[in-house]
């Protein structure tokens, strides 16, 4: 029996899963969306939570708790400029798992998580597709 044992442990030794935590957590306040396995994404929640929690004290010893559990100053500066005051009004609930079906190599199941807010935006049309569309626009030359 499980009594009193919180967490995920996902088949790791604690300094291996505090490692995958780490970058997972890093990985979702850089790019706002990964693509990882349920318990993976179940066990990453709370520490993510934190994270944005610490970037809304927005004082010094929060930023450097920050700093000791993030892998980059980049997502340092993003939880503290950028999705700290995104989330000013909300008081947790700052991610999204969203299970996708399973792996096929392994038959792991996947999940999307993503920040709330971080929805799927029009992608930005690229040079080329500029030039076609100027081109078409354009009437023929006259010859």
């Amino acid at each position: 029996m499980r009594h009193r044992n919180a967490g995920w442990k996902l088949g790791r030794n604690t300094s291996h899963r505090r490692a995958l935590l780490r970058n997972l957590v890093t990985a979702l306040v850089e790019r706002e969306r990964i693509k990882t396995t349920v318990a993976k994404a179940k066990a990453m929640r709370p520490h993510v939570e934190k994270m944005i929690t610490l970037g809304k004290a927005e004082n010094l010893h929060s930023r450097r708790q920050a700093a000791a559990y993030l892998q980059t100053p980049a997502s340092v500066k993003k939880v503290f400029d950028t999705l700290s005051p995104r989330f000013a009004g909300r008081t947790g609930g700052y991610l999204r798992i969203t299970r996708l079906g399973w792996r096929k190599g392994d038959g792991a199941e996947m999940a999307m998580v993503e920040l709330v807010g971080s929805e799927l935006k029009e992608k930005t049309p690229d040079k080329k597709d500029k030039k076609k569309k100027k081109a078409e626009k354009e009437p023929p030359a006259a010859k």
